[in-house]
């Protein structure tokens, strides 16, 4: 099978060929049929208030703060961390200070805030990680197959970076 290229209307036509019709275009003023659908905007910014608060080394106290929701990155980047590899738990504290845009006043958070603040402000950091990035969604109804009745599962990992 021989294929042509498509002639360019630059291009002379044969002698005795007919000229070719050409489609109408649609004059530039006319509607548009259909309707685009309207953009649904994702939320990725999270503001959260601590139960104590980080205390910096002034002795200023910065409770309210915003994450952002976690990328792939996010996730895979700290488990080339030494600290990580040499102890699994550590994964948190660098996953929050990654993820953890704004805490009072503060010029830049990182996993040195972390590491540093309180023990129930980290636990509740750790479950806001994974509500936000989950959506809220750690549980899922479920139906026992042997007495049918319904029960709830954990769906989230039980630490962060594992779900």
């Amino acid at each position: 099978m021989r294929r042509t290229a498509a002639r360019s209307s630059a291009a002379p036509a044969p002698a005795g060929a007919e000229p070719e019709e050409s489609e109408p275009t649609p004059p530039a003023s006319a509607p548009v049929a259909e309707q685009v659908p309207e953009r649904q905007s994702l939320r990725t910014e999270f503001d959260f208030e601590l139960p104590r608060g980080y205390v910096d080394d002034a002795g200023t106290v910065h409770r309210t703060g915003t994450m952002r929701l976690a990328t792939a990155r996010d996730e895979l980047v700290p488990l080339r961390d030494l600290r990580v590899q040499e102890n699994p738990a550590y994964l948190s504290v660098v996953l929050l200070g990654r993820v953890i845009t704004r805490l009072g006043t503060l010029g830049q958070v990182h996993d040195g805030v972390v590491e540093n603040m309180f023990a129930s402000d980290l636990a509740f950091l750790q479950d806001f990680y994974r509500q936000v990035n989950a959506e809220g969604h750690t549980r899922a109804g479920v139906t026992c197959p042997h007495c049918e009745q319904p029960f709830e599962v954990e769906l989230g990992g039980s630490r962060l970076g594992e779900s």
